[in-house]
């Protein structure tokens, strides 16, 4: 066997701390070496083409590069020696920069150890053997799964680009939470009149096919071939015949349902559409306060409605899509503010989300856009808003910013002067974080033109104020720019939630097989190079379920998303990685260990005919995660590539270097 090896400086990343020169000197040593040298950039194309040459000229059998990590350039240099007609997988990467120079100073040990990765990339090398992927063809269809602004947004760049869409949204109407708002900062326009041209062309795109009021159940195979069962929920009313005309709901006796687009602020019928704007625009009924449906009575919508559309039997549906790729787009959810029982909420009346807050100014909320006490339906005249509330603040396990509270919160205060120009508005912070295209002019617009007090400081108890002046609120905190105790009497105080995982994110990731943090937002493959994919090939991220975003933000996620998804599908037929688990029929018992332990899916168990089973690994649902390979009593699977031979030539490497330094 031929080895070429090339020795990276990464400019000073390595060269600072490692010897190059040393590590390409020793790597000529070891056998089946006939060519080492060391370059400035490795990865640069002078670095590359260096490579692809020295493979045609020497006739190298195999390549190994040492530099950065492989999770960043390997696919780099594995195209470069395929050009040069060398197997892909031919190839060997040794870390020396994460795992070397940047953890010591110690130049004579970095290099030694540089000298010992080389040597173990060697050594794998020799025992390497060529692999070869599988093409198989591909479903030109996208499932999205939520339909905020983000999933809206995906939709339309998959479909414009040629893609049939599937778009799945858990509410009855898509729009999320972007449709609650009434102002959208830093503009202050109209957020329906933004979404609601983009939720209409949404619902009449002919490539767009809309499971509203429904969730994904199971999802099964792989990239390019994803099988989906979707369960779209009852709503008891044939949408293909109503025309939502309204009329149900202006004769339904059940009324005081707590409207929960409107944020629970006022009340609705048991049957409507949930706002104005709603796409689909169609009744739904909340099975939960029907007269009809909980005690056997009522009917008046059935007997009011013109096309005939009630149907009180229907039941939940599942329906099976098949699709290429898959976009997560299922937004956020907002904190729970109960948690926090110094500020009063869900004691006192008075004390208001900044969601439920945005549904008073909005002139289709419950209150037509006049902000009014929820107590005693007054004109509030001192308001003050909190931020932070479940953000950054380790006490309810949520130490993270969430993003956009400093700017809504600017934004609400604003309109509270716009809409009462005698009020005063107090918003208590603990930092402004104001970083995008004119946020920070926003925020001082908010505090230099209308008047907004700034008080920095945290908000340690809200308690209703005693005496004459009852009715108010007294809020309590402390100025850590004056270094003294506050006390204000506020009519309305509202508390600017912070942003968490919208409810069911871990189980939605359990079935894409995608990774969530600790909060349950999803985990992007690489924070900087792989900001959309997930690890599971096919799968990709839009929008806030990610991590919190504001508007802007999640647009640019949502058709980053789709482009990548365009591009993937722009292939008639996809390659599967060969890098996958292999199981030997001969070793194999049948225990179904393997199977219980794959996180993909991967592994099923067939009978033969004596009646016994056998592992048998779906190529293209593997991902190379080689769990099973550890967790196989008997060794009856190897992975592809890091099979027990190879690993064990580069331990082997290494304790030879172990005996030969203590010998020295």
């Amino acid at each position: 066997m031929r080895i070429g090896v090339m020795i990276c400086h990464c400019g000073n990343n390595i060269a600072a701390t490692v010897d190059c020169e040393a590590v390409a000197q020793a790597a000529r040593e070891f056998p089946d070496v006939v060519f080492a040298t060391d370059h400035m950039y490795a990865c640069s194309d002078p670095g590359q083409k260096s490579i692809e040459q020295a493979i045609v000229d020497l006739k190298l059998d195999g390549v190994v590069v040492a530099s950065c990590s492989p999770r960043m350039h390997e696919q780099t240099f594995r195209r470069a020696v395929e050009r040069a007609g060398l197997n892909r997988y031919m190839f060997e990467m040794a870390n020396i920069r994460e795992h070397v120079a940047w953890v010591s100073l110690d130049r004579k040990r970095n290099t030694q150890k540089a000298i010992d990765l080389v040597r173990m990339a060697v050594e794998k090398l020799r025992v390497d053997r060529p692999l070869t992927p599988k093409s198989f063809e591909v479903q030109k269809r996208v499932l999205i799964v939520g339909g905020g602004v983000a999933g809206i947004q995906a939709a339309l760049d998959c479909a414009e680009g040629g893609l049939e869409v599937v778009l799945v949204e858990k509410k009855s109407s898509i729009g999320g939470i972007m449709s609650k708002l009434d102002k959208t900062f830093p503009t202050i326009d109209c957020s329906v009149c933004v979404l609601g041209p983009k939720m209409v062309d949404c619902g009449q795109h002919p490539r767009i096919t809309l499971h509203a009021l429904s969730e994904v159940d199971e999802v099964s195979g792989y990239v390019g071939n994803f099988e989906v069962k979707i369960r779209k929920r009852a709503t008891y009313v044939d949408w293909t015949k109503c025309t939502g005309c309204g009329a149900c709901q202006e004769k339904c006796p059940s009324k005081k349902v707590p409207d929960a687009f409107n944020e629970n602020v006022s009340c609705t019928t048991a049957i409507g559409i949930p706002f104005p704007q709603a796409i689909p625009k169609r009744a739904t009924i909340n099975a939960a306060h029907c007269i009809r449906l909980t005690k056997g009575k009522c009917g008046n919508c059935e007997r009011v409605c013109p096309t005939g559309a009630i149907d009180f039997d229907m039941q939940d549906e599942v329906v099976t899509e098949k699709v290429g790729a898959i976009i997560a787009a299922t937004g956020i959810g907002l904190f729970d503010h109960t948690k926090l029982g110094e500020y009063g909420a869900g004691r006192y009346p008075d004390v208001v989300t900044s969601l439920a807050y945005e549904r008073m100014l909005s002139a289709s909320g419950p209150t037509a856009g006049h902000i009014k006490r929820p107590s005693d339906g007054k004109e509030p005249k001192t308001v003050a808003f909190i931020s932070c509330v479940g953000s950054r603040d380790r006490s309810v396990d949520r130490p993270y910013c969430s993003n956009f509270c400093c700017m809504y919160t600017a934004k609400q205060a604003i309109l509270t002067r716009d809409h009462i120009p005698d009020s005063r508005a107090y918003v208590f912070y603990m930092d402004i974080r104001a970083g995008g295209k004119g946020y920070e002019e926003f925020v001082r617009r908010a505090q230099e033109e209308y008047g907004v007090e700034y008080v920095r400081g945290r908000v340690a108890h809200i308690h209703p104020v005693q005496g004459p002046e009852g009715g108010q609120l007294l809020v309590r905190a402390a100025d850590t720019l004056l270094g003294r105790q506050v006390e204000l009497a506020a009519d309305l105080v509202v508390l600017a939630v912070g942003a968490e995982a919208s409810p069911g994110a871990p189980d939605l990731a359990e079935k894409l097989r995608i990774s969530y943090d600790h909060y349950g937002f999803f985990l992007e493959s690489h924070p900087k190079l792989r900001p959309v994919e997930t690890n599971t090939v096919g799968v990709y991220l839009a929008g806030a379920c990610q991590g919190p975003k504001d508007i802007p933000a999640s647009v640019a996620q949502a058709s980053a998303a789709a482009g990548k998804v365009l591009a993937l599908l722009s292939k008639d037929t996809l390659e599967s990685d060969p890098q996958i688990a292999q199981v030997r029929a001969t070793r194999c018992i049948g225990c179904g260990k393997c199977e219980r332990t794959c996180p993909f899916g991967a592994i099923r168990m067939r009978e033969l005919r004596d009646g016994s089973k056998r592992a048998e690994v779906v190529e293209t649902v593997c991902q190379g995660c080689g769990i099973c390979s550890v967790t196989c009593p008997v060794r009856a699977i190897q992975l592809a590539h890091f099979t027990d031979s190879q690993l064990l030539a580069e331990v082997n490497a290494l304790c030879r270097t172990w005996d030969e330094t203590t010998e020295s």
